[in-house]
């Protein structure tokens, strides 16, 4: 007998359908080849496996011993193969599994708050560990397999690396409900100027932004007096204090103690992106569990 690692699947497939039909010219039929390349690929089983297999009788075939004795093997072997070429199967209700994703603290609260609203009525059973991102290392660790997803504001492109757009984001004015120019309908770029200001610095210690970049080309600067290094105590500060700050709209959307105002010059906003690896880019259930963030920051907008 031949060396079974060299054995094709499709002859053990033709095997099987003769062992159905005990007959050539209907085994033929059935696989959609002739009847000379049935007969042939019936004279390779036989050198495969040293042993005649099946024997004409009158109008059919009938099987040998040895066949016999491989019919159920080999049955079992072309069902696990097939298998293992279907769709890997996922139902969210009953899937247990835990994702990691890196993102900034204004990306837990504008994407992760609402993915996970809808994430725990839809896939209760998964966990989500939500890591502090370090862009330098993010490629590294969705290669390998530190993390399945992240959430990046710039363009980020490395080989094997996917990437979605989320949303378009746009910059607003926060101060607090009760703050002397809350009852305003607009705040007047003077008045913008002026008044007392915060900012977000990630790296730390700055006191100029994208707001400063664009005031700096109109010939004009702000009263930066507070430098934070992230969002998530902002809206904190702003309540309690008489600052303004120009902020991500999804931040503060819905936040009841606070006053919004477009701001009176043109601010670039950002784009936030969800990336991920090609190693979970046919999965099943990283393909659902994309989707279903992308769905939550449809909401997510629709509801501010």
């Amino acid at each position: 007998m031949k060396d079974l690692r060299t054995l094709d699947l499709n002859l053990l497939k033709a095997f099987d359908v003769l062992m159905d039909e005990k007959n050539v010219s209907k085994a033929a039929e059935r696989l959609a080849i002739t009847q000379p390349a049935m007969s042939g690929i019936l004279v390779r089983l036989r050198e495969s496996f040293d042993d005649p297999l099946f024997v004409r009788v009158q109008r059919r075939v009938v099987p040998t011993n040895r066949a016999l004795v491989l019919a159920q093997p080999i049955k079992q072997l072309l069902s696990d193969a097939e298998q293992l070429l279907k769709p890997q199967a996922f139902d969210p209700q009953t899937a247990e599994m835990t994702i990691r994703i890196a993102c900034t603290d204004y990306a837990m609260r504008a994407v992760i708050v609402p993915f996970l609203r809808v994430l725990k009525q839809r896939a209760p059973k998964i966990k989500v560990a939500v890591l502090a991102i370090n862009e330098s290392a993010v490629q590294h660790q969705l290669e390998q397999r530190l993390l399945d997803f992240a959430l990046v504001t710039p363009d980020f492109h490395a080989p094997d690396i996917h990437a979605k757009a989320l949303y378009d984001e746009q910059y607003v004015c926060a101060v607090r409900h009760d703050h002397p120019i809350a009852k305003q309908n607009s705040l007047s770029l003077e008045q913008f100027c002026q008044l007392e200001q915060a900012l977000v610095s990630y790296h730390g210690g700055s006191f100029s932004g994208v707001t400063d970049d664009a005031l700096a080309k109109l010939g004009l600067s702000r009263n930066v007096s507070l430098s934070v290094q992230n969002f998530i105590v902002l809206p904190d500060l702003l309540a309690q204090s008489d600052l303004l700050a120009v902020v991500p709209k999804r931040l503060v959307s819905n936040l009841p103690q606070l006053k919004l105002f477009e701001p009176p010059l043109a601010i670039q906003g950002f784009t936030k992106t969800l990336i991920w690896h090609e190693r979970t880019h046919r999965d099943p259930a990283y393909r659902w569990l994309r989707e279903l963030m992308i769905e939550a920051c449809s909401i997510h907008i629709q509801a501010a």
